[in-house]
């Protein structure tokens, strides 16, 4: 088994694990697998269990999400460039339609209900940093409110989409047309 210098090292072999089995798929035996650490080492880093490794990596997301994503949108003077900066991190982050999201997997089956919290605030997040930009570029509140779901909404299908045809330039595609959805154009 390889060593591992703190719990923060093992975070991202187990968020990859968590997007490729979901919670219940995620056996120990897949986990000590791929991460290279036995079971004691697991639970040195993670004394709670597969529940205290899905909630480090929903925090390590969260707080990536946070810098680079919410902080763009939430700062500076520009929201556009805000908004732009945020299309730049998704793309980034989802490896350009290549990977899922984590915590929309979590979403979608009966885990959903175990981390309601860190789902709920993930996505509501988004959407309230997203329509207070979406507001200071010239929105009405509705419209920008109405518009950050569906630019959320349309990242994750578009993610789905991506995933059930083999095909990211789906992804990029769609995240074109959602950039665009966020411009107000005055006549």
């Amino acid at each position: 088994m390889r060593k591992i210098a703190d719990r923060g090292d093992v975070i991202p072999a187990l968020a990859e694990i968590f997007r490729e089995y979901g919670f219940a798929g995620a056996s120990l035996s897949e986990i000590t697998k791929r991460t290279g650490l036995g079971k004691g080492s697991l639970y040195h880093f993670f004394p709670n269990g597969k529940e205290e490794m899905a909630r480090a990596v929903l925090d390590d997301v969260a707080g990536w999400f946070e810098t680079n994503v919410f902080m763009p949108l939430r700062v500076g003077e520009d929201p556009v460039a805000g908004i732009d900066a945020m299309f730049k991190a998704v793309i980034r982050f989802f490896h350009s339609g290549r990977r899922v999201c984590l915590v929309g997997t979590f979403a979608l089956d009966d885990t959903r209900d175990r981390f309601a919290p860190e789902v709920q605030s993930y996505f509501a997040a988004w959407t309230q940093v997203l329509a207070a930009a979406l507001t200071r570029s010239g929105f009405e509140a509705k419209a920008a409110r109405e518009t950050a779901e569906d630019v959320v909404a349309g990242i994750q299908g578009a993610l789905v989409l991506a995933r059930s045809q083999d095909d990211p330039a789906v992804f990029m595609r769609a995240m074109k047309r959602l950039h665009q959805r966020t411009r107000v154009y005055s006549p």
